[in-house]
């Protein structure tokens, strides 16, 4: 099977005449439908083993990528001219009418149309022209059929989620413990929303989300149609600031004893202790084939450094042990629907570390230090979130001054989970959630106490009396992933700009930090040099050097979010006084000698790296998607 699929504004086709004797009857005349998508389908000679298997790959295609789109037009068009191996005109007109049936039954669009087979045609098409506008699709039954089996295969912390009994709590800072259907939520706020996504499972949008304009206007990241959906390009500014993500979350891992290690991103899918703990891990994996053998891209860097802990020689001297990694490449083969640009993606970086402790008393007390540190992750990055505990029943009965003890550091009400038998390999953890303008969460920050990987993996130590030890293990990422990070940066910066405020990027986070704006070519030396003591101290800095007008280059400037823009004429070249044009919208004066004294305030506590492109902006292109 191989379909085209296109976001059109508009879509008209008009029957001719017959191509097939067996062509079915129709009523003549022009066919138009207004913002539509058009999928042109050619049924193949290998989808006549299995017609219905084809059909409903079809269906699924087409469904994942309306709702991404928010589409509720679709056009079915008959188009064998796709492939040079067509399948039997009988066939092909069975999969065509049952995809038209089976997209109808859904009740989901608006109109649906299918073009009528076995008819020569005129059409007309306007394509949007986004990244997603133009897609293709090839398939096979016995592809569609094997891909059916992997996800099907039985995953253990699945099957026991949905056994176990979940109760949701709203726990208040004064220590009440209230059900979340009698809690009286304020209304439109995203701890109720929190709640209604938590509970109600619904994880796939009806139209792409607010940040990923912002992402494209802003030259960060964007849509890669070359590769598998859920892998995205990024841009210079987006690259600088996702390596300065990376930097300071690991810099804050370093500065807390963390152990440095780096793992492959690729397992034998058969090695019986990796096997196992796929099974107890509900994530969907990437598998590769290579000769003989069966290998799976990482979802995570759990079991690279549990087989490293599982190797060293570990004393209980060298408790709490921390191994950390920054894995730039993890893998998640998500579900096409749940897809949602930085919110939810194939291939991520996700900052991992993992502590070995002794006992439980150890335990909580690491986890205790990790949380107040994802606390203020949270703070350094400026993101609003809510915060969810979900605890094994018996252990939240066991701990419960320990729990109240961090709803009191962040001074608000969070959700508590309650499970009656443990699922998974933890019986405690906590994730911060961001709350976008779709009113979909994401997790970023987490911690979880896990009791079963040193007994899997084969970890020990030597405790104080000369004998091996199971430790517990906790799991950390101090900011989640790096992607997801942005995602929720923009998001709020989104919510600002629905509610008046002029958005921007925490200052240590900017790509560009500084612009400075020469009249003429008579102050750009000046501009360089004040552009070299700005550099010293770690400020990212460029220069429009462009032949523009002041007006033309503030305004580009502004629309890049550029924190501090200086416009340099003769009269602050003389008065050696400069007036920076703020993003908060105001204006403040500099002494030129101070400048680079008063900005390095705003970083020095922050990493900092060099400008992730050409200083000056006449040697810069335009970075953007064809689509765009």
């Amino acid at each position: 099977m191989r379909i085209i699929l296109l976001h059109s504004d508009q879509f008209e086709y008009e029957p001719k005449k017959k191509a097939l004797s067996s062509a079915e009857e129709i009523e003549k005349g022009v066919v138009s439908l207004p913002e539509a998508l058009a999928v042109m389908i050619a049924v193949e000679k290998a989808d006549e083993s299995n017609p219905e298997a084809a059909a409903k790959q079809t269906v699924k295609e087409i469904v994942d990528v309306a709702s991404e789109l928010g589409v509720k037009n679709i056009i079915v068009y008959p188009w064998v001219h796709l492939s040079s191996n067509p399948g039997r005109p009988d066939i092909a007109f069975k999969v065509l009418k049952q995809v038209e049936h089976d997209l109808k039954q859904m009740d989901t669009y608006d109109e649906i149309r299918r073009a009528p087979f076995g008819w020569y045609k005129g059409f007309t098409v306007k394509v949007k022209g986004h990244p997603m506008s133009e897609l293709s699709r090839e398939f096979t039954p016995d592809s569609v059929m094997e891909d059916k089996d992997e996800e099907e295969e039985t995953n253990l912390a699945i099957a026991a989620e949905e056994e176990a009994k979940h109760d949701f709590y709203v726990y208040t800072t004064d220590g009440d413990l209230i059900e979340h259907k009698k809690y009286n939520f304020e209304k439109k706020s995203p701890f109720k929303y929190f709640f209604q996504y938590e509970t109600e499972k619904r994880r796939a949008a009806d139209k792409p989300p607010a940040h990923v304009q912002l992402m494209q206007n802003l030259e960060l990241v964007d849509y890669e149609p070359a590769s598998d959906s859920g892998n995205m390009r990024w841009y210079p500014s987006g690259w600088i600031v996702k390596r300065l993500l990376e930097d300071h979350v690991t810099q804050t891992h370093v500065e807390n004893g963390a152990h440095c290690v780096e793992t492959p991103i690729m397992y034998d899918f058969h090695h019986p202790s990796l096997e196992a703990y796929m099974n107890r891990f509900p994530a969907r994996q990437y598998t590769i084939q290579s000769g003989t053998d069966r290998y799976f891209l990482r979802f995570a860097a759990c079991f690279g450094q549990f087989l490293i802990g599982a190797d060293a020689t570990i004393s209980y001297r060298n408790l709490p042990l921390k191994l950390f990694e920054m894995t730039h490449y993890s893998f998640r083969r998500e579900q096409r629907g749940e897809l949602a640009a930085l919110r939810r993606l194939r291939t991520f970086s996700m900052p991992d570390q993992h502590t070995l402790v002794a006992d439980i008393e150890m335990a909580r007390d690491e986890f205790r230090k990790q949380y107040e540190l994802c606390v203020q992750m949270m703070k350094d990055v400026e993101i609003d979130y809510e915060a969810v505990f979900r605890f094994q029943t018996d252990f939240y009965e066991e701990n419960k001054e320990w729990f109240h003890e961090m709803v009191e550091l962040i001074d608000r009400p969070v959700m508590l989970e309650l499970f009656d038998k443990r699922y998974a390999y933890f019986v405690c953890k906590f994730e911060f959630n961001v709350i976008d303008q779709q009113k979909k969460a994401a997790a970023l920050s987490t911690v979880q106490i896990d009791v079963e990987n040193a007994e899997r993996f084969d970890i020990s130590f030597v405790n104080d009396e000369g004998e091996d030890q199971r430790p517990y293990i906790l799991h950390a990422s101090l900011s989640g992933a790096i992607e997801r990070v942005l995602y929720g940066i923009l998001e709020k910066a989104a919510k600002e700009m629905k509610q008046g405020t002029k958005p921007s990027l925490p200052f240590w986070l900017s790509p560009t930090q500084v612009r400075l704006l020469p009249i003429t070519d008579d102050q750009l030396d000046w501009a360089i040099a004040l552009s070299e003591d700005l550099e010293k101290v770690g400020i990212r800095v460029d220069i429009d050097d462009r032949n523009e007008r002041v007006g033309k280059m503030i305004r580009d400037a502004e629309r890049l979010w550029i924190p501090y823009i200086f416009v340099i004429g003769d009269n602050e070249i003389e008065s050696n006084k400069l007036k920076a044009r703020l993003r908060t919208g105001e204006d403040k004066e500099f002494d030129r000698d101070t400048i680079a004294d008063e900005l390095y305030e705003l970083v020095k506590d922050y990493p900092t790296r060099q400008l992730a492109m050409a200083k000056y902006l006449s040697k810069r292109p335009i970075f953007h998607s064809r689509g765009n």
